[in-house]
C-alpha cells in the first residue's frame, strides 16, 4: 500500500509512506528566512512536520541528502544540524553542493525514514 502526503498541484507530494518507509520531498525553509544556519533550521522543523504526519520521527531517518547553494554554507548548516539530529540516532548522510530552484534558497534536504516497530 502506499499513502501519499500533502499532494502539491499534482505535481508531487511532500511524504510518501511504502511499506514501513517513508520518502520525504527536498524540503525547503519558509519563505522570508534568511542565513543558511536559519534556512537549515527552517528546513529540520519542515522535516519534523512531514515525519509526524507519517506517523515516524527524526529518531527514524535512515539517510539525509543536504544540498547546499554553496558548499561554504557547510559549517552555518552543521550548526543547525548538529543542534537538531537525534546524537544516539544520526542517519547516514551526504552534503553536496547543488543549484536550487529558488535562487534565495541555501538549502533543501531529503530524507528517507522508517517507520517505528
Amino acid at each position: 500500500m502506499i499513502r501519499r502526503i500533502d499532494i502539491e498541484n499534482g505535481r508531487l507530494c511532500n511524504a510518501v509512506v511504502h511499506g514501513t518507509t517513508v520518502y520525504l520531498a527536498g524540503q525547503v525553509p519558509e519563505e522570508g528566512v534568511e542565513g543558511a544556519e536559519a534556512q537549515t533550521a527552517s528546513v529540520l522543523r519542515e522535516i519534523d512536520a512531514m515525519l509526524a504526519k507519517a506517523g515516524t520521527d527524526k529518531r527514524h531517518i535512515l539517510s539525509a541528502l543536504v544540498v547546499l547553494a554553496d558548499i561554504r554554507d557547510a559549517p552555518a548548516m552543521n550548526r543547525a544540524w548538529d543542534a537538531w539530529v537525534d546524537k544516539e540516532h544520526p542517519p547516514a548522510r551526504a552534503t553536496i553542493e547543488g543549484k536550487l530552484v529558488n535562487p534565495a534558497w541555501t538549502v533543501e534536504i531529503i530524507v528517507t525514514a522508517a517507520l517505528p516497530g
